[in-house]
């Protein structure tokens, strides 16, 4: 009797295994492919994100389509209202400037104090509009996902664009651009305008000599954003620290002979910061200035 028991046992112990294994494969299996389609849901929108593409395209399940559906409806819908604030900030830009021209004009043509307090005061406004048209034509740029570019032949087109603006200066500028393909995460109009104002303004300050450089940023763990660093030094007069941080002021110029609204290096650190990257000044090898930019690497 006793044998019998112990054998039933044995048995029920079998049966329950067989059956505990046969379920943890079963969950397994649904696990692995029952929620496939959620890593391809995954996937997809890490392309959207890198700019690989504009929307969730495939087949998927019944269950998921719908959900599929509404987030590419959300990506055209966030399409659509970037598009529609680039318009309003246009038509802005268009009623505000031109009666600004007007004042102007008309207080260029006389030289009696009210006129020439009429013309500063027109130009004051004419700078500050143009700077918050500019911040309002970035940030709806920034807030469209999915673009990309590559950095390097933006940077070498760029030097020997300010090659020739600068070339009674003959200044000689140096590239040392990484081999690896570094993308930025965001507009390219955006990036030419931040390394051009860079660039040029370091042109404008050196004597002879401005070194150009853009290199990624290691990450410091595998979980950390990747991003790139444009290093641009001359080996102009420099900056104090204390002036450094003048200059960084919006319309602040510290040397009014040098062309220019004073606006390019606040716009830059202003477009850094909206990609969540930033911009540093600091004293270069060479003796002049050193300017940093890091941004969002795709």
């Amino acid at each position: 009797m006793e044998d019998e028991i112990n054998n039933f046992n044995l048995a029920l112990v079998g049966t329950f295994g067989v059956l505990g294994l046969a379920f943890l494969l079963t969950v397994v299996f649904q696990v692995r492919f029952g929620l496939k389609p959620l890593s391809r849901i995954s996937e997809a929108l890490a392309a959207v994100r890198s700019g690989k593409a504009e929307r969730l395209e495939g087949k998927y399940p019944e269950e998921i389509a719908p959900l599929v559906s509404e987030v590419n409806a959300l990506i055209d819908a966030n399409k659509e209202i970037v598009e529609r604030s680039r318009t309003h900030v246009g038509n802005l830009a268009h009623a505000l400037k031109t009666p600004l021209s007007v004042l102007l004009n008309e207080a260029g043509t006389r030289d009696d104090p009210l006129a020439v307090r009429v013309r500063d005061q027109a130009e004051i406004m004419r700078d500050q509009v143009g700077h918050h048209l500019e911040r309002a034509r970035m940030a709806a740029r920034v807030s469209l996902a999915g673009t990309v570019c590559d950095i390097g032949p933006i940077v070498t087109g760029l030097a020997r664009t300010m090659e020739k603006i600068h070339r009674t200066k003959d200044l000689a500028i140096d590239l040392d651009v990484a081999p690896e393909e570094i993308r930025f995460r965001g507009e390219r109009h955006d990036v030419e305008e931040m390394i051009g104002n860079l660039i040029d303004n370091a042109c404008k300050w050196a004597a002879a000599r401005v070194q150009v450089s853009v290199h990624l940023d290691p990450p410091r763990t595998p979980s950390e954003r990747l991003f790139f660093r444009v290093v641009i030094d001359d080996d102009g007069p420099g900056l104090t620290p204390g002036k450094r941080a003048e200059v960084g002021r919006r319309g602040r110029r510290l040397d009014e002979s040098k062309p220019g609204s004073g606006l390019g290096l606040s716009i830059v650190h202003e477009l850094a910061a909206l990609y969540g990257g930033r911009f540093e000044m600091n004293t270069a090898p060479i003796g002049g200035l050193r300017t940093e930019l890091v941004l969002p690497a795709a």
